[in-house]
């Protein structure tokens, strides 16, 4: 089978190494610190992806280069540019597909459902990083010199995740203690599960009417954070959660101490507001269905599955 490279072990990216390998396929992970799941048939690699001569060796069979990376949240300005320059360089050197992990940030505010269509218009310097991200790369597909496809997913749910949801509500829901959200608790908000991030991705890749185009990943109509937190806590066995809304000034501050937090102004839009995302047209071309909520929440909870009948 043809080698598979990974750059990324995180939820996306392990998730995707494990598709691969269970699928009979040569799989290569690529991260800072080697990590990734055991399994025979998933080489884990240590390597820096800015390093264009290293990330070349270790690509040059390859068929696919999945771009599951994910630096620091408040350094993508000064660190996303040169991994993805060098991934972009990578496969239009040795060919290979580059499917890149993305999101929805490069939109900016949207009026409505997001579809693929809707023009990139970032408000802010990450959502710009994401945008110039894909921009580049379309740009090298559009020119014949690589053939590239992005997937873009909502906020994710899914064991891993490092979510606003999974950070600061999932704990206090199942603690019976009070959770402080910087959110609209009722606004409708779409949510992506982790796992269908990989499996469109690698659908993606492979599929030649993906390429030079962004997908958005599959997933369940939207909920409320609010509405989240009750089927999380029924499912878990716990007290009825108690939320409350955080204040747009109180995050502010909390940014002036914490460089997470200040990073959250950016995107606070995407939690004051109506945010829903159309992922019709990945379903209606790659046959992928998102995975149920309930799955997804215990996943994200580290509850045991439910039991079979």
């Amino acid at each position: 089978m043809a080698l598979q490279v990974i750059v990324g072990a995180g939820p996306v990216g392990q998730g995707v190494a494990r598709l691969l390998a269970d699928r009979g396929e040569r799989v290569r992970l690529v991260s800072r610190r080697g990590t990734g799941p055991e399994h025979p048939a998933i080489e884990r690699v240590a390597a820096d992806a800015a390093d264009l001569d290293r990330l070349a060796d270790l690509t040059e069979d390859a068929a696919v280069l999945y771009n599951c990376a994910n630096p620091a949240y408040h350094r993508w300005a000064t660190d996303w540019p040169p991994i993805a320059a060098a991934l972009l360089a990578v496969a239009e050197h040795t060919g290979a597909v580059l499917a890149t992990t993305g999101n929805l940030y490069g939109y900016g505010p949207v009026d409505g459902p997001i579809t693929e269509s809707a023009p990139l218009r970032p408000n802010g310097v990450k959502g710009g990083v994401r945008a110039r991200m894909w921009q580049d790369a379309l740009a090298a597909h559009e020119a014949g010199r690589a053939r590239v496809t992005e997937v873009r997913g909502s906020d994710y749910l899914g064991a891993g995740t490092q979510t606003l949801f999974a950070l600061l509500v999932v704990p206090k829901v199942l603690a019976g203690k009070r959770a402080y959200v910087p959110a609209d608790l009722d606004a409708p908000h779409s949510w992506t599960y982790v796992g269908d991030v990989a499996r469109t991705l690698v659908g993606a890749a492979a599929d030649e009417r993906a390429w030079g185009q962004p997908w958005h990943v599959p997933s369940q109509p939207p909920v409320s954070i609010r509405a989240l937190a009750a089927r999380l806590a029924e499912l878990a066995g716990a007290s009825p959660p108690r939320l409350a809304s955080m204040p747009p000034a109180l995050l502010w501050l909390g940014g002036l101490f914490d460089p997470t937090a200040r990073e959250l102004r950016e995107t606070a839009y995407q939690f004051r507001l109506p945010f829903v995302l159309d992922s019709s047209a990945a379903t209606a071309t790659f046959g992928i269905e998102p995975t149920g909520l309930d799955t997804a929440l215990r996943e994200t909870a580290g509850l045991a599955p439910a039991a079979s009948r």
